[in-house]
């Protein structure tokens, strides 16, 4: 028998810990918990979408706090499997420009079974989110792709953002096309464009990206210059939402959350609308410090 109580909205992807240099300090050190979908997994629990976070994390101190950030963010726990591996780290050793590489040649994130989830779990999601290193990291990238290609032939609706980083390089090239032609939506930041097809010609780019899945809704991030969403011939454009910026770790993930919420929760309203309120979930993510999910009442306050 299915659980009705299983979540609409699922993240399939990476968590892991950021190891960031205080660079005033010489060589201290402060971790935080991270990883571009388990963000947005917390964006939409926060918002009041039954959601839950669908990968592997460590049975350590990092797995733990992971774990606990996780309990916290009322992320369905069912679906996070804790493994005896070691932890996956992004450690950022110079924070302005950002430099970073990542620690985990055998860690928990890579051990993830997607056949492990609770029964029934896919005749109840709506969506199903994908993105970050985790596509870009075998084994874990090609359970990922296939689960998204199930999901999909299921009738799933799938939304993708890749998130560049730089091991994301020649040899992320086809799972780029696949998973963009797989998506029912696609987050992607003139910076990933930049990254991902190696160019300076980001228009050049985004129109490449996009005549991959001519219809799938489109939500072109470009920061201080607002943000772009297309479906079909069709493009709406908004201005970036003024706010006191504490940082802007986590803008672009709300900004996806922001839009799949919108989609799911408000589908009468317009594209320029579920645009406008993608704009300002990113926007509200930057008034506070790391990865803080938006809550709601903050988004609709910069509406």
């Amino acid at each position: 028998m299915v659980d009705a109580a299983l979540p609409s909205f699922v993240v399939a992807g990476e968590a892991l810990t950021d190891m960031i240099v205080d660079e005033d300090r010489g060589q201290h050190w402060t971790s935080q918990v991270g990883g571009s979908g388990w963000n947005v997994a917390r964006v939409m629990a926060g918002l009041d979408v039954p959601t839950a976070f669908a990968g592997a994390i460590s049975t350590d101190v990092f797995g733990e706090a992971l774990w606990q950030a996780s309990t916290e963010a009322r992320l369905d726990l069912r679906f996070l499997q804790r493994l005896p591996k070691a932890p996956l780290l992004a450690v950022v050793h110079r924070r302005s420009p950002p430099s970073y590489f990542f620690i985990g040649s055998d860690s928990a994130d890579l051990h993830f079974d997607p056949a492990q989830l609770p029964a029934g779990w896919m005749g109840q999601a709506r969506w199903v989110h994908f993105g970050g290193i985790s596509l870009a990291r075998e084994p874990l990238a090609g359970k990922l792709v296939a689960l998204a290609q199930t999901l999909k032939d299921a009738g799933v609706r799938i939304s993708y953002d890749p998130n560049f980083r730089k091991l994301m390089d020649a040899g992320y090239d086809s799972t780029l096309r696949r998973m963009a032609g797989l998506a029912d939506v696609i987050k992607v930041s003139d910076e990933d464009l930049a990254g991902l097809f190696r160019t300076f010609d980001v228009d050049a780019a985004l129109a490449t990206l996009r005549s991959w899945n001519p219809e799938a809704i489109c939500l072109y991030t470009r920061g201080e210059a607002g943000a772009e969403l297309h479906i079909g011939a069709q493009r709406w454009s908004a201005p970036a939402v003024p706010v006191t910026v504490a940082d802007t770790v986590g803008a672009g993930d709300a900004s996806i959350a922001g839009l799949l919420y919108s989609l799911m929760r408000k589908p009468l309203d317009t594209p320029e609308e579920h645009l406008r309120f993608a704009v300002a979930a990113g926007a509200a993510a930057c008034q506070g410090h790391g990865a803080t999910p938006p809550s709601l009442a903050a988004i609709r306050q910069l509406l």
